[in-house]
């Protein structure tokens, strides 16, 4: 017997019962996102690996450890797509779309060869935000409101938001020399990926999850004591919004984020509810990278959100929910050679004058009593019942499956009415 081919370690099916709340969040997403103004953009899946290394950074994580990197026929080094900035930002520049302010989202899978967990996959799905040419601590704030409304309109309420200023170029550099500095007089007490961060990325030993270390990084310095004065006027008007817009928040001055191409503000909505994946949307400004990627100098700002992670919560609040409306309105059963030969068409005839009906006509045969457990195992509200005596009569038989109610007989010009009437999520979706 062949050996049963399985997917890819942290790769993962989206099955059709988990469908409904991929297509409530995403659906959700583009609603939020279209209101604010933002335009949708789509860019390949492969990326030259020269992308990915001069804006993620040589020396992170990402480039050194996770990406799927491989040669193509001409011997030129190529990379599945780890994040979509970078992907977005070379598509701005070689569309010519920066020649004015752009509000721009895209959503896709990215992929990163990590260790797979809970929430944590090596093919992950994201939904990103990225606006160019806007500097001022406004649009900075608007990118955190239009996440804070997608939380509302989702029904995701356990969700913190933490905040802080990396400063400008000038600022965080003299800012990691102290940090090394600091971090070298305590080498002995780091862990062995400090001690390999401290030679290439040091502020992320700031973001360390080993708890033996709490106690150094506490006393580390500050890099909100180094800010300038025009990236502290920056950052202040940007948590003064915050508050006016009455979103509460919490600066945290270890928040650094993994990226090197990230200045002044970044922001990170966190959950208790998912263990240690706990971020679920970060971001920030990235008004460096433009030029760095050989574009004229731009200011920019931006987020992204793991799909995944989202979904894990939306399963839970819907696991306390009351139940979920039915997938379809109504199932077909048809009983006799003739009234299985009419079915089909008649079931177009109905999708003709219902286009919003869910209905599924049944295919293959089979007594009435085996059709009608079909139709109850599909979740339909309805069955209708096709046999010899109503293809003569010109009606149909209508069963409530969900709840109480006599089977009755309906016309088939009356069944469209009759049934969106009876099931208005046919139309709300």
């Amino acid at each position: 017997m062949a050996k049963n081919i399985q997917a890819i370690r942290g790769m993962h099916d989206l099955l059709p019962d988990q469908i409904g709340l991929w297509q409530r969040l995403e659906d959700g997403t583009r609603q939020v996102l279209e209101s604010y103004g933002y335009r949708e953009i789509r860019t390949p899946l492969v990326e030259v690996t020269e992308l990915f290394k001069r804006s993620i950074g040589e020396v992170t994580d990402i480039v050194e450890k996770e990406m799927y990197s491989f040669p193509d026929s001409s011997g030129d080094s190529l990379s599945l797509r780890p994040e979509g900035t970078a992907s977005c930002v070379r598509a701005a520049i070689e569309h010519g779309l920066l020649d004015q302010p752009r509000r721009l989202w895209y959503r896709g899978p990215m992929y990163r060869h990590e260790r797979p967990q809970k929430g944590r996959y090596r093919q992950f799905h994201q939904v990103g935000v990225e606006v160019f040419g806007l500097e001022g601590p406004d649009i900075d704030q608007e990118v955190v409101f239009l996440t804070a409304r997608l939380w509302r309109t989702l029904g995701l309420a356990a969700l913190r938001l933490e905040v802080n200023s990396l400063g400008d170029a000038e600022e965080r550099a003299a800012y990691r020399a102290e940090l090394v500095a600091y971090l070298e007089a305590h080498h002995c007490h780091l862990d062995e990926d400090s001690r390999r961060r401290l030679l290439t990325n040091p502020l992320r030993v700031l973001d360390s999850k080993n708890p033996e270390l709490r106690e150094v990084i506490a006393g580390a310095p500050i890099l909100l004591d180094h800010l300038g004065e025009a990236s502290r006027q920056h950052f202040a008007a940007f948590c003064a919004g915050l508050e006016a817009a009455g979103i509460p928040y919490e600066v945290n001055p270890r928040l650094v984020r993994g990226l090197d191409y990230y200045n002044r503000t970044v922001f990170e909505w966190i959950t208790d509810d998912l263990g240690a994946q706990g971020t679920v949307c970060a971001g920030g400004r990235y008004d460096g990278l433009v030029a760095q990627l050989g574009g004229r100098p731009t200011p920019a700002v931006g987020f992204a959100m793991g799909l995944e992670r989202l979904v894990a919560l939306l399963e839970a609040a819907a696991a306390s929910a009351p139940e979920a409306s039915p997938a379809l309105d109504a199932y077909l059963v048809a009983v006799g050679d003739a009234a299985q030969a009419a079915a089909p068409t008649l079931a177009e005839r109905l999708r003709d004058l219902a286009p919003d009906l869910r209905l599924q006509c049944h295919c293959g045969g089979g007594s009435f009593k085996s059709q009608f457990k079909k139709a109850d195992r599909s979740g339909a509200r309805f069955a209708l019942v096709l046999g010899e005596g109503e293809l003569a009569r010109g009606v149909l038989g209508v069963k409530p499956l969900r709840g109480e109610g006599e089977q009755r007989d309906l016309p088939f010009d009356e069944l469209g009415p009759f049934l969106l009437a009876a099931c208005p999520t046919s139309i709300s979706g």
